[in-house]
């Protein structure tokens, strides 16, 4: 067997020579990078009228992020020697690692949530300040705020240690008057704050408790956002070829550089989404159900697709305990990868046999033995076995023989033992989640499928260790398998080919006669208001979330689908008097395919 002798920062691309055939290519004016910052690597590829140019990868600089973006900014330029400018798309850790690693700014909560709610009993892992006043569930204010006491809150929060601050009221979603009034006191006479988030400008839907964690994660990171998206623009100052920067979200669209410095909350769990957008730009299954598995050194994502379309988390994004009204693709993450932590397990059988198995991760191990850590882990196993060629096979076999001896077992049962644990693990973990996702509604962008037929008809797999370890699983599951071309970097691949999104709630009370859009802080009268029906508020919907996404620069701002609606009667003394609809509209996630060659790929039909 072979053993690769190249460093780190040079992706190995099984199907294309590209650094051969392809750098050399002149760049026209639809070109794209697309950077992910993974938690080993930051990848980046160039994208040319639709093929993939060249690719680089260099080591993450978990203390210094902007370094890791740099050197593969720098890298990923070298294939590109015109001068037509370049679009840059974005998908990085920095405020997904800030939330889970406790490392944001403080921040506390000013809270307008009116009576009979404790706000003690929520347990929400915040500092919360409850301020007077009331707005109700149609948008009526009951009772106003005191301005007085919600300059005494700011500065006792300040007094506290909070650095940054955020604002939310329980029904701002109908009416964001309060907490547009107290940003407004705060400005003019409240203590200094790094960032102020209005929870109704990052989101129209229901659900109070969500959306206060929701604003808090926002300001608490939006300060790391800022200085980063300033170095990024600093940078890009150097290099007038990149001429427009997008940041990957969690709902697998892309927000502008500098929108991302007011809602960086919107940008957590764009790994997972950078790789359901790769699937969906590169797979063969581009109408089928398909579970989507990317397989890295720590953590191993799993995401669903049904149809073509990813599955959305119904309520909104989970991080780190919080739960969120964050718009996200649904995905599920386990601690199974290439370097993971390797537990012997027994058995014992009827006749009083013993038996040794094993049990892989949660936690990282460390760097494999055959690429010079201390081993033995699961990319150790592949490399003995000779499925894997890299590092040195000799380094894998001694750590796996020094393991087999303690177990009184040979390095290579102990190898196909890792190999047999890791496929179970695997198939497994996919087994549970389309089990408990048939046992609740579940949703695209475009409807909502219950009860859905979601079980995959194939497993799409891509990441550095998938060739290995994606035909066992499948096999597992009876099921044929594709590993995507590019598979090591395809993460950036994704990153690139997704398209910009936005999307917005409209609110219309007919009796009140009033039309409330959150996200836009847009509150109208409505002309006509017992004219006003469903179809009438569909049609201001699409009208709005048009305009919204063509002042945001999108460039595919005509998209704009419904993708929830509801609207109920108001009766008072056995007569309607009015009608509440509500509509949510947004331009859908979508991806650039990329062009690449399919004689080329790696799948299988599995063995049944």
């Amino acid at each position: 067997m072979q053993e690769s002798t190249e460093p780190v920062e040079k992706v190995c691309i099984e199907y294309v020579n590209l650094r051969q055939s392809l750098a050399k290519g002149r760049c026209t004016d639809v070109d794209i990078i697309g950077v992910d910052v993974g938690g080993t690597n930051t990848d980046a590829t160039l994208i040319s009228n639709g093929q993939v140019v060249g690719m680089a990868k260099t080591p993450t600089n978990h203390e210094d992020l902007l370094e890791s973006t740099t050197e593969v900014l720098r890298k990923i330029m070298d294939y590109c020697v015109g001068s037509e400018p370049i679009q840059l798309h974005l998908s990085t850790t920095l405020s997904t690692n800030a939330i889970v690693e406790g490392k944001g700014e403080p921040t506390a909560v000013l809270a307008v949530p009116g009576p009979g709610i404790n706000l003690e009993t929520l347990e929400l892992g915040f500092p919360i300040y409850r301020l007077k006043g009331y707005i109700d569930h149609r948008g009526r204010e009951v009772a106003p705020l005191n301005r007085a006491e919600v300059l005494k809150a700011a500065h006792r929060a300040k007094d506290a240690g909070a650095e940054a601050l955020s604002i939310t009221g329980k029904f701002s979603h109908r009416n964001p008057t309060h907490e547009s009034s107290i940003h407004t006191i705060l400005a003019k006479e409240g203590p200094d704050f790094s960032h102020i988030t209005l929870g109704h400008r990052l989101s129209g839907r229901a659900n109070f408790p969500r959306r206060m964690a929701t604003a808090y994660l926002n300001s608490s990171v939006a300060k790391q956002q800022l200085r980063f998206v300033e170095i990024i623009e600093r940078l890009l100052a150097a290099n007038e070829r990149i001429q427009n920067v997008l940041v990957l979200k969690a709902d697998g669209g892309t927000m502008p550089l500098r929108d991302s410095s007011t809602r960086p909350v919107e940008t957590i769990l764009s790994g997972p989404a950078a790789s359901i957008m790769a699937a969906r730009a590169l797979s063969r299954y581009q109408d089928n159900n398909i579970v989507v598995v990317d397989i890295g050194g720590t953590t191993t994502d799993i995401a669903v697709i049904v149809a073509g379309e990813p599955l959305f988390e119904r309520n909104g994004a989970q991080i780190a305990g919080y739960s969120t009204l964050v718009p996200a693709l649904f995905s599920r993450s386990v601690g199974l990868g290439g370097d993971s932590t390797i537990h012997t397990t027994y058995k014992q059988s009827g006749t009083g046999e013993r038996s040794i198995g094993f049990e892989l991760g949660p936690t990282r191990a460390g760097a494999a033995a055959a690429l010079g850590g201390v081993g033995p882990t699961p990319t150790d196993a592949a490399v003995a076995l000779g499925l894997a060629q890299i590092g040195d096979s000799s380094l894998a076999i001694e750590a796996l023989n020094r393991f087999a001896k303690t177990l009184e077992l040979t390095w290579r049962q102990v190898a196909e033992g890792i190999m047999e644990a890791f496929a179970e693990q695997l198939s497994t973990t996919i087994r549970r989640i389309y089990r408990d996702l048939e046992n609740v509604p579940v949703y695209t962008v475009s409807e909502i499928l219950a009860p859905p037929d979601i079980r995959p008809r194939a497993v799409v797999g891509l990441g550095a260790p998938a060739p290995v370890f994606i035909p066992l699983a499948a096999e597992k599951l009876t099921l044929p398998w594709e590993v995507l071309p590019f598979h090591e970097g395809s993460n950036a691949i994704g990153a690139a080919a997704a398209r910009p999104t936005v999307a917005i709630t409209l609110h219309a009370d007919t009796e009140l006669g009033m039309l409330t859009i959150p996200e836009m802080g847009y509150r109208t009268k409505i002309e006509h208001a017992m004219l006003f029906d469903q179809q009438r508020a569909r049609q201001e919907a699409l009208v709005q979330g048009t305009q919204y996404a063509k002042d945001l620069g999108l460039a595919h701002f005509e998209d704009v689908h419904i993708v929830e609606e509801e609207s109920f009667n108001v009766v008072r003394g056995f007569h309607t008097v009015g009608r509440i609809h509500t509509i949510r509209a947004q331009v859908r996630p979508k991806v650039t395919q990329v062009k690449w060659d399919k004689s080329s790929t790696t799948e299988h039909e599995s063995r049944r």
